[in-house]
């Protein structure tokens, strides 16, 4: 414990635990979580969107009760933002899904759990852990069927379909790092193990002892395949042929609240929409699937516009102000993936609460110095073009 917050000391931002994971982690794991595709465009697309906008504060307001509170989909959160879906993240952390639930809920924010996690999801779900869960729909109707039965049976209540994956992404950065699927045994991966000790002995063989290989636990209704089995890619392709008749399906079956992520043109956010989705993440997967894709953030106030949902974002977001930003152009809520996974790795559980409790505190300070006290507050008259050019000009 003491050891822990002596290691979290020197952490002050969301950058930090970046910088933190490089040096705790083997590089094939670090390279495989930090990868965007092809030559980064997205990714730095995603990181220079939120230049694009600047704030304009008032002076003279009493900030003295400054709230987060946000309420989404009928549940009260602590902050306006929560931890994105990430796969496979209990290679970078013991039992790491488990621990991004568990320091969401202590700090009342969501955590959408992901269909490619190692980590069964009835582990993982209930009042300590989440109610959101993340899938890549199978390629058929039966299977369909039968892994929405068991996420509903396994007591969530939020379930996110991600659209943006018709094909897996160009690997070539995963395999300059070093980072194979499946995960392949070798002297390249046991030296970079060996460099790694704590992550080595506190993750990787600490999950071999008291759990065995990791396996892809629920892409299906079943148990999926190992992470060094041979066959491993098939449990992600076969999803080429999906289109929104699927979504409908989905739909029909599905009981609780419906939420696509991977919407980045306002005409497939109003057939969502159509579709019945009771909401909106608007998301280029962290500019890890097609390179040169527009930021979230530069379409973000066109879907909001064309829609009557609830319009959440990710990808790229690291500060308190680009979370305030996003609010601003309409977002309703904000989902951060990388920057949760490095602190789960880097400290377990008090670093997700650490990276919680940073990101909170920016946003409370921003606020403040915005001049709003509640998060409802922050919209486009408190934002400007970088040229000084206001969004909507107050009467």
């Amino acid at each position: 414990m003491k050891d822990q917050h002596r290691r979290l000391a020197s952490i002050l931002n969301l950058h930090d635990f970046e910088k933190a994971a490089r040096g705790h982690l083997p590089r094939p794991i670090f390279g495989y979580i930090s990868s965007a595709a092809e030559d980064g465009k997205t990714l730095h697309a995603n990181r220079s969107a939120f230049d694009n906008y600047c704030f304009l504060p008032r002076a003279l307001v009493d900030v003295s009760k400054v709230s987060l509170q946000t309420e989404l989909f009928g549940k009260q959160y602590a902050a306006p933002f929560g931890i994105a879906p990430m796969g496979i993240s209990a290679l970078s952390a013991y039992r790491g899904d488990k621990v991004l639930a568990e320091g969401a809920a202590k700090a009342n924010i969501p955590m959408i759990m992901s269909g490619s996690s190692l980590i069964p999801m009835e582990d993982v779900s209930g009042p300590n852990g989440t109610d959101w869960f993340q899938a890549y729909l199978p390629g058929d109707e039966e299977g369909i069927e039968a892994l929405l039965a068991r996420v509903e049976k396994s007591g969530f209540k939020n379930l996110v379909i991600t659209v943006d994956y018709p094909v897996p992404p160009n690997s070539e950065n995963h395999v300059r790092s070093g980072f194979s699927s499946p995960l392949r045994p070798s002297v390249r991966l046991l030296i970079n193990g060996l460099l790694r000790p704590r992550w080595l002995f506190g993750t990787f063989i600490r999950t071999l002892i008291n759990f065995g290989m990791p396996h892809f636990e629920n892409n299906y209704a079943t148990r999926g395949i190992s992470v060094i089995s041979k066959n491993v890619n098939r449990d992600f392709s076969g999803r080429s042929h999906l289109n929104w008749e699927s979504l409908a399906l989905v739909r029909r079956l599905w009981p609780g609240n419906l939420i696509v992520k991977g919407i980045l043109h306002p005409q497939d956010a109003l057939k969502a929409e159509a579709a019945g989705a009771d909401g909106i993440i608007v998301s280029n997967h962290g500019g890890r699937q097609l390179d040169g894709t527009i930021a979230p953030m530069n379409v973000l106030s066109a879907i909001v516009k064309a829609v009557s949902l609830p319009v959440m974002i990710d990808s790229g977001f690291r500060r308190g102000s680009d979370v305030l930003k996003a609010l601003g152009l309409g977002a309703k809520f904000v989902f951060v993936g990388r920057s949760f996974n490095y602190a789960a790795a880097y400290a377990g559980e008090e670093g997700v609460s650490h990276a919680a409790k940073l990101l909170s505190a920016e946003i409370q300070r921003n606020m403040a110095l915005l001049g709003i006290n509640r998060v409802e507050e922050m919209n486009s008259e408190r934002m400007c073009l970088k040229d000084g050019r206001p969004l909507i000009v107050s009467s």
